[in-house]
């Protein structure tokens, strides 16, 4: 007999050999049906992979991250079974559940071409797999065999996945006619899989590396009911309509140019305005709470990243070294801000009283992200961090982390993302050789974010395998109004910068200590950060933050000195404002204007400008009556001013 914890901390015998599956019967037949996948000591498995050994369980339904996960990497073996059908001979790269469904990279061959006439005949062909309830069979195998195995078929891709890894660890997934190289988990059978719907299909290079072939990349996704696809496709053309490039490109916010270079924005005026506001109300911000700015420059020599690491870690990933005419010299486009800001603590000698010391700046890196990488602003090669980076002694860590997350909240509150949950992003359990710095510093900088994230009371999911190089962080996920999740600010503690920077200070004791540093990014990225905002507000953003509050509508051209006039005196009263001078009935005014989400239009005609009026209409929400000048900007400032004191009490 073995025994099996429950998350509740309960525990029951079962016979050894038990699978997930029958621990759900066990429970409720009920439970039985909807579990999809079951976690045995923090890894996900296979509902039907045997349990030998005394456990800790959690049994995963649909609306745990797990159990879509399963669900959907299920999905992707079967798309791929279906399109091995349909077209012989594919070769197949790789096929993971992403956030939102799954793809997988396919190779049908040099003279197939997939089209998206094809993925109707693609999804018939999974209704009729799943109709057939396969089952999904795990297999362990050794590198040889498998390399034995894939090698026959002729699937170099596979046989290339197969050179990397250890022998040992393979796992071979088979359900009908397909056989996948996979390490899961996957669903007992085809039978849960109840409505698809195959998406689009894009180019993917072979591991992202252009030099390499072009694969087929095709999406999908599946639920275990029609309704729940149904609602998701609404979903998708909603998210198509707030598409921040489209948005971006009406509002006249941002642009991109080939001559300047892919993935390297061009911010437009009132996209630079918008930006700007962003800015100087984060800095507003970090004034209050005790930040210095600084400013770095944009490059470096090769020898600073060496020292701090991030040239061993994105090396790859970073633009070429520029070759001065000195020989040997060499500078890198910067990757990260820190190493400069490490310079800096260094300007002169610290006491432990100096401490903390906190520097922040609006620094721009770069790396040089793969072609079919780059998306809008959300993947970008030229980016824009509002960075800052806190030195303290190890008292005050846990205090000034805390304090970080109060900012973190605040910043979230103003612009109107609610719902967000927190990841502490640790090490992988395994393989450290990833990770810089001693044990013993990684495990005092993980137990202070878990205690710091549990003294704030923070919702937290600990992920590993996804800390920085340097330190393990806490990461902000934030859903938009359409239930999309965002990672968007980061907090990570550090305590190997200091060391390799040889940073001091002296103690108490009149003694060198090393501080600790604390990276913090409440925005993560500004380039990032308003793709979303575009998303999350549809261009509507909020009155305090929209480059333009107000356009003025002239009714015709004899009324454009009064218009004018209305505008000058706006602006006086710190109103942006424009105006429609264009020779068009007010009605089209009025409905282009609406379309570019200015909140108030006013209409001045002759009644407007004989009593020095104007005739308000609120974007959406029409008509709101004539008023004096000097009333309307009294209200609009008095508007603006409620929005922020309303976030700051309620902060």
């Amino acid at each position: 007999m073995i025994n099996i914890t429950f998350p509740d901390q309960s525990v029951r015998q079962f016979e050894a050999g038990v699978t997930g599956l029958e621990i759900a019967k066990s429970l409720s037949n009920s439970l039985a049906r909807e579990v999809l996948a079951i976690t045995v000591d923090e890894e996900i498995w296979d509902l039907t992979r045997k349990i030998n050994s005394d456990v800790s369980i959690k049994l995963h339904k649909w609306n745990d991250e797990e159990g879509k996960h399963a669900f959907w990497h299920s999905s992707a073996h079967l798309m791929a079974e279906a399109i091995e059908v349909l077209f012989p001979g594919t070769k197949f790269g790789i096929g993971p559940a992403i956030e939102n469904g799954f793809y997988y990279d396919v190779d049908p061959g040099e003279d197939v071409v997939l089209k998206d006439s094809d993925l109707v005949n693609i999804e018939k062909k999974m209704k009729e797999l799943v109709a057939q309830k396969l089952t999904y069979e795990r297999e362990e195998i050794s590198k040889q065999a498998a390399l034995d195995l894939f090698n026959k078929k002729g699937d170099e891709y596979k046989t290339e996945l197969i050179t990397d890894l250890e022998d040992g660890t393979i796992s071979l997934y088979k359900q009908g006619g397909f056989t996948d190289l996979c390490r899961g988990p996957h669903l007992p059978d085809t039978s849960p899989i109840k409505a698809i719907k195959l998406l689009s299909i894009a180019g993917a290079y072979w591991r992202g590396d252009e030099k390499r072939r072009q694969l087929t990349r095709i999406y999908g996704i599946t639920f275990p009911k029609q309704k729940m696809l149904e609602e998701n496709l609404v979903l998708l053309e909603q998210a198509k309509k707030r598409d921040h490039r489209k948005i971006g490109k009406e509002l006249e916010l941002f642009t991109f140019s080939q001559r300047v270079g892919m993935g390297l924005p061009l911010w437009l005026p009132k996209g630079a305005q918008l930006r700007e506001r962003l800015e100087n109300f984060l800095k507003q911000v970090q004034r209050k709470h005790g930040y210095e700015p600084v400013i770095t420059p944009h490059i470096g020599q090769k020898e600073l990243y060496v020292t701090s690491g991030h040239y061993e870690k994105y090396g790859n990933d970073s633009f070429q070294p520029i070759q001065t005419p000195q020989e040997g010299e060499e500078f890198l486009l910067k990757p990260m801000n820190c190493p400069h800001h490490c310079e800096i603590y260094k300007f002169k000698p610290r006491s432990y009283r100096d401490l903390p010391v906190r520097y922040a700046e609006f620094g721009t890196v770069y790396r040089y992200e793969q072609s079919g990488e780059l998306h809008g602003l959300t993947r970008v090669r030229g980016f824009t961090q509002d960075d800052a980076h806190i030195f303290c002694r190890p008292d005050q860590l846990k205090e000034e982390f805390k304090k970080v997350i109060d900012i973190v909240h605040y910043i979230f509150k103003a612009l109107d993302f609610n719902d967000y949950v927190t990841q502490i992003s640790l090490r992988d359990k395994e393989d450290h050789s990833k990770y810089i710095g001693s044990e013993e510093n990684w495990e005092k900088a993980e137990q202070a974010i878990i205690e710091a994230a549990e003294e704030k009371g923070l919702e937290t999911k600990i992920e590993y395998n996804e800390a920085a190089f340097y330190g393990p962080k806490l990461d902000f996920m934030v859903r938009d109004a359409l239930g999309r999740k965002w990672q968007l600010g980061t907090i990570q503690v550090d305590y190997n910068l200091p060391e390799r920077f040889e940073l001091e200070y002296v103690g108490a004791d009149n003694q060198k200590h090393r501080p600790i540093m604390i990276h913090r990014a409440p925005f993560g990225s500004m380039e990032r950060f308003v793709a979303v905002l575009i998303e999350h507000t549809a261009g509507k953003f909020p009155l305090w933050l929209t480059p333009d509050q107000v356009v003025i509508l002239p009714i015709s051209e004899k009324y454009h000195d009064y218009a004018e006039k209305v505008s000058n005196y706006l602006n006086n009263c710190d109103i942006r404002t424009l105006i429609d001078e264009r020779s068009e009935k007010i009605g089209k005014k009025i409905r282009d204007n609406e379309l570019k989400r200015i909140p108030y239009l006013l209409i001045v005609g002759e009644k407007e400008t004989d009593s020095e009026t104007v005739a308000v209409r609120r974007q959406g929400e029409g008509d709101k009556g004539i008023m004096k000048l000097e009333e309307f900007a009294v209200f609009l400032n008095k508007e603006v001013e409620n929005q922020l004191a309303s976030i700051d009490a309620e902060v």
